[in-house]
């Protein structure tokens, strides 16, 4: 039986006025702190699904499946998905519309509280409010979950920001996070006519592809990370110092935090005065794997 034969209720995604219509007669109304905004952009829909270039059969998390633009496309492809939602009256929209279809599992409530407890999947697509995004990005990231490939649409900013490379000035903790385990491209920009309601702002699409034969970080890498852009603006000789006194126990004794700063710095081949948007991830990594010889975590 096809997919459409198990929807016999599916609204017309590719308009504004009818996904309106027909989440109206639902008694849905819009929830603005939670960023809804639904992709009616059939092509943009498609391009989405085509880059994460899932086999059929595969498992996907779906997260922030709204009234189900994105999972009808990925459950039309033979995708296990698994959709997370946070609005009640949404979940309701997917189950009504999706429960029937082999391979759908809805997962209620706030991604960032709920996620834990999924079953794991091998791809991930999402449509994330920015409010959300880097929090889930650095999330998952930091508990060592990781997919073969992520498509995600966010704020064009905040896609930048996940792209950025050494340097530039987008470059900041999400940077170093997300580079530490994927390589990324933005692949498509989005308008605002592309959603509906129509954001105020542009978003884009970013891919993520697992590097392959990654190592497990060293215990410091993300805690330093983010310690060091919390104040960007001062040397790392400074940051490293606040954040060895702050966030962590020397080991051992007869060892200062200036003096453990400034070994770790050395053996990396760094002078001090450099800044957290100069280092590599390959740097961050290093410096996180010298400081763990003589720290650990609080």
């Amino acid at each position: 039986m096809g997919l459409s034969a198990l929807q016999p209720n599916v609204p017309n995604y590719n308009s504004g006025a009818a996904l309106r219509s027909f989440l109206h007669e639902r008694g849905f109304s819009i929830r603005k702190q939670w960023g809804q905004n639904f992709l009616i952009n059939p092509m943009a829909r498609k391009t989405l699904a085509d880059a994460l270039d899932a086999e059929c059969g595969s498992t996907v998390w779906e997260i922030g499946s709204g009234p189900g633009c994105m999972t009808h496309e990925l459950l039309g492809r033979g995708l296990k998905t698994t959709a997370f939602e946070i609005d009640p009256g949404l979940c309701s929209v997917l189950e009504e519309l999706f429960s029937a279809i082999p391979g759908f599992s809805l997962v209620r409530g706030d991604v960032l509280k709920t996620w834990k407890t999924a079953p794991k999947a091998l791809y991930l697509l999402g449509n994330l409010p920015y409010t959300v995004a880097a929090m889930l990005m650095g999330n998952l990231i930091e508990n060592n979950c990781f997919f073969s490939r992520m498509v995600i649409t966010v704020q064009k900013e905040v896609a930048q920001r996940m792209a950025a490379a050494a340097g530039s000035a987008d470059y900041s903790s999400i940077s170093v996070l997300c580079s530490s385990a994927y390589t990324m491209k933005i692949i498509m920009t989005l308008k605002g006519r592309s959603f509906y309601p129509v954001p105020r702002v542009d978003s884009a699409a970013v891919r993520f592809d697992r590097l392959p034969n990654a190592k497990p970080y060293p215990a410091l890498f993300c805690p330093l990370v983010r310690s060091l852009f919390a104040a960007r603006r001062k040397t790392i000789a400074n940051n490293l110092v606040n954040f060895i006194n702050h966030s962590c126990t020397i080991t051992g004794t007869g060892n200062a935090a200036g003096d453990v700063a400034a070994l770790a710095m050395k053996n990396c081949g760094l002078k001090g005065s450099e800044r957290a948007e100069m280092l590599t991830v390959d740097v961050f990594l290093a410096l996180a794997g010298e400081l763990g010889k003589t720290l650990k975590g609080n």
